[in-house]
């Protein structure tokens, strides 16, 4: 028995994400009197592996994708199912995000495992094995109870805190001889971007809504995000008015984010954008009506004028960081 998890590598280099599911998998181990091994498969060198024993794994199975040339999930559902059958895994912990729902599924039909994607704790019990997961646009918990012998779970971005417990990982690698299956998809190119902060990974997000009022006044909102190290964003409204990209849309039709620190500017907080942020740590909301929806998702707020607070707010950045 053991608890296996996929620890997904950006480039060949661990996010914090993927030690948030490392710290889960020992935990959940613990409970089991089990061990937890994790398993990676791409280019990743012996002293990046390292850093996952920094929370308490003691076991890195490493794969090299072989001919694989590109992420392929039905290639790597296979090639995660089989190591979890060989291993005699009775639980998989993958990322809630969009490559974990793109294998978990997989995984799930090729174990006949039963799948609870986004849960946000450690399970409420063992016997029966129930998990707790956000539903309704995170407006409600709810409890699952997972019945198959093998479970298959996806850890919601920033529900579950790193635990340093410092160990010195033994690290197995093999080559994986496994071609891509035949698909009616080709990838011809990749294009990634760079020197700037990729929303889906930002640990702070500023975001804009319809309170900015106009696309001019987006610069003050530009520089605290530059200040602070983060990633502009902003609600659906903006992007369709075309005051800012599509790519920023945050919402249940944009994009899913989970940073440590959501600033929502002049966003009233309607249920299909918070559906998008709710799993933020932390939301501080800036909005000149009292009574908005925003407030009651925000552990910080501040009524008032967005074109008056923002300059006030980024002159304070200013002031602390000198």
């Amino acid at each position: 028995m053991s608890v296996i998890v996929y620890t997904e590598n950006w480039d060949g280099k661990f996010k914090k994400l993927s030690y948030e599911l490392v710290s889960y998998a020992v935990k959940l181990a613990e409970m089991l009197q089990t061990q937890a091994i994790a398993l990676s498969i791409g280019d990743v060198d012996d002293q990046e592996l390292k850093t996952l024993g920094r929370y308490g794994i003691g076991r890195i199975i490493q794969l090299d994708r072989g001919p694989l040339s590109h992420f392929d999930s039905q290639a790597y559902a296979r090639l995660i199912a089989d190591t979890a059958s060989k291993e005699n895994a009775n639980v998989l912990i993958m990322a809630n995000n969009n490559a974990g729902k793109s294998l978990a599924p997989r995984v799930s039909v090729r174990l006949k495992a039963a799948l609870a994607s986004g849960v946000n704790q450690l399970p409420v019990s063992l016997q029966p094995f129930l998990v707790s997961k956000r539903v309704f646009s995170g407006n409600a918990f709810a409890q699952m109870e997972l019945k198959t012998d093998t479970r298959i779970l996806t850890l919601a971005q920033n529900s579950f805190d790193l635990a340093e417990n410092p160990a010195d990982p033994v690290i197995e690698r093999s080559v994986a001889s496994l071609e891509a299956p035949p698909s009616g998809t080709r990838v011809l190119d990749i294009q990634k971007q760079s020197g700037k902060t990729l929303l889906t990974d930002a640990e702070i997000v500023v975001s804009g809504g319809r309170g900015m009022k106009t696309p001019d006044n987006w610069a003050p909102l530009v520089e605290l995000a530059e200040l602070l190290g983060g990633a502009t964003a902003c609600s659906r409204p903006v992007s369709d008015e075309g005051w800012r990209p599509h790519e920023e849309h945050t919402g249940q039709t944009g994009k899913i984010i989970a940073p440590n620190l959501y600033f929502a500017i002049g966003i009233s907080g309607a249920t299909q954008h918070l559906a998008g942020i709710s799993s933020s740590k932390y939301i501080v909301a800036i909005n000149s009506d009292k009574d908005a929806p925003i407030f009651e998702a925000a552990q910080y707020g501040i009524v008032g004028d967005a074109s008056k607070v923002l300059p006030a707010l980024v002159e304070a950045v200013k002031k602390m960081k000198s």
